[in-house]
């Protein structure tokens, strides 16, 4: 018998569904899951037909945090396995906006998934922690994408206390964008991928750099740099074409025309 694939991976609607998928294990990220998480990440930027990537899980987790008993980046195979920073930084990096769809339960390193995410769709009762002071040790890597959503405020005291919280929490947090019941979970992401691809493809993806690159600016520098961006967009093909639909009321070339 064939051993199950940790991830699950389809294209629908030109979104690509990554699935963490050893329920067995409440999809703790092991070596081989990692390594397939970041595969799949890999195919998704370099196809034409994604638009937008989504990850969740199956069964009563999204993801429990790191595997103890084979944690990312030990060899798999023969190779070097990939490190979870590795899988965060694709995440943060990816040209395509990333959805994420907390499923269930989210514990400690799979709460790095959420905090690299773009859009954070959760089910309202599921349970987050960043559970590892609990045993000892901090959540050192995932701090990185978490800490500029949550703030140092709400930081501190999940950090140090382990506690938890809900989907809806999360949201009141800004950790998360919307919380919906379990079975309106999947209708409420397709709301996202739909939304997204309304937006032209260029745009989409200029748009994740320019909010990640604006903090980084001072005011003068952002005023300057935003300036050019947006003179480059409006001179561009997408641009015009853009304009053009909206004058001509009909849909840009990007929409789906059915």
């Amino acid at each position: 018998m064939p051993e199950q694939e940790a991830t699950l991976y389809e294209i629908k609607h030109g979104a690509a569904w990554i699935t963490l998928n050893r329920p067995e294990n409440r999809n703790a990220l092991s070596a081989i899951l990692v390594n397939e998480l970041y595969a799949h990440l890999v195919a998704s930027n370099e196809n034409p037909e994604v638009r937008s990537i989504v990850i969740t899980g199956t069964g009563p987790a999204f993801c429990a945090g790191a595997d103890l008993k084979s944690p990312p980046g030990q060899i798999v195979d023969g190779a070097q396995g990939v490190t979870y920073p590795e899988v965060l930084n694709t995440i943060l990096e990816s040209p395509k906006p990333v959805i994420v769809a907390v499923n269930g339960a989210a514990f400690a390193g799979g709460l790095g998934l959420v905090g690299a995410a773009d859009i954070v769709v959760t089910v309202s009762d599921v349970q987050f922690s960043f559970s590892e002071v609990r045993i000892g040790v901090i959540p050192a890597v995932i701090s990185v994408v978490c800490i500029p959503k949550l703030g140092t405020h709400h930081a501190m005291k999940l950090f140090l206390t382990g506690e938890r919280f809900t989907g809806e929490q999360a949201v009141g947090m800004g950790f998360a964008h919307r919380a919906v019941t379990a079975e309106g979970l999947t209708g409420a992401v397709q709301e996202e991928i739909n939304a997204i691809n309304l937006g032209g493809p260029i745009a989409v993806q200029e748009c994740k750099k320019l909010v990640r690159r604006v903090r980084e600016l001072s005011i003068a520098d952002g005023f300057n740099e935003t300036g050019e961006w947006s003179k480059r967009l409006f001179q561009s093909e997408e641009g015009a074409e853009g304009m053009a639909a909206f004058r001509e009321k009909r849909k840009p070339n990007w929409v789906n025309q059915e």
